[in-house]
């Protein structure tokens, strides 16, 4: 099930995603996508709506470095252990929404990531119920202030700053990820393309590896790593990720102020 965050008319609601007759259509969902739920058959066309982040979380856990070559084209090894950081809530936007350029950096890259949505709190997972824990996936842009990422021990303001942590269309709740392809293209042009199997711990890894310290609550997202060719972005580009059995996100990088 693709389960989308929307608004329409002044209202938030969430929707199950399907094919109507002419085009996509939402079923707007009774109650939460992390509990119990029901369809309730009143459904909207996907081009009357405003699609939002597909969820909210409360903290996205992000891993760098997790794919060799992207490590490689960085000047940077493979480490022993995932190296996590976290983005802060006020970086994530949707679908359509602007990366606004900010204005201590001249350097912006994009960094197209598989994206996986927490279902409900969990602590100390073990690797057979990993699967458990998950909602489902979504596309993720991990934006990323270059030069000020190499000027500063923490990446705190090179990859936390608003608007950094583009996430969407929605989740897709029936994919397998350790397989499936991720690409960017910026203003049409392949950037990055790479697979899933390529990542150098997998979702598994990464979710036990997190939880050992800390809870993950239901919405919360993890990032997990970016494929090589990684590249700049401008003022005016339009930037596209996307992952088999997902979809794409596209944003538009736009002045901030």
């Amino acid at each position: 099930m693709r389960i989308a965050r929307f608004s329409i008319d002044g209202n938030v609601a969430f929707g199950a995603v399907e094919d109507g007759p002419d085009g996509l259509v939402l079923d707007i969902i009774k109650g939460i996508p992390y509990a119990d739920f029901e369809l309730s058959g009143t459904k909207v066309p996907l081009s009357k709506v405003r699609l939002l982040p597909p969820v909210l979380p409360n903290k996205i856990v992000a891993i760098g470095r997790n794919y060799a070559e992207h490590a490689a084209e960085l000047g940077n090894e493979v480490p022993d252990v995932p190296v996590a950081f976290f983005k802060p809530t006020t970086s994530v936007i949707g679908h359509g929404d602007a990366i606004e350029y900010p204005s201590f950096s001249n350097e912006l890259h994009h960094e197209a990531e598989l994206a996986v949505v927490i279902g409900r709190m969990c602590r100390e997972v073990p690797r057979e119920r990993v699967k458990d824990v998950i909602l489902g996936y979504t596309c993720a842009n991990d934006v990323t202030a270059r030069d000020a990422q190499k000027r500063e021990k923490q990446w705190a303001r090179a990859k936390g700053f608003d608007t950094s942590c583009p996430l969407g269309p929605w989740v897709e709740t029936d994919l397998d990820p350790a397989d499936v392809t991720i690409q960017c293209t910026v203003n049409g042009e392949q950037r990055q393309l790479g697979r899933t199997s390529e990542m150098v711990r997998s979702v598994e890894d990464l979710i036990v590896h997190i939880t050992e310290a800390m809870t993950l609550l239901p919405g919360d997202v993890v990032l997990t790593g970016t494929p090589a060719g990684v590249g700049p972005l401008n003022v005016g580009d339009e930037v596209a990720v996307t992952i088999e059995g997902i979809g794409t996100l596209t944003n538009k990088v736009i002045k901030r102020g």
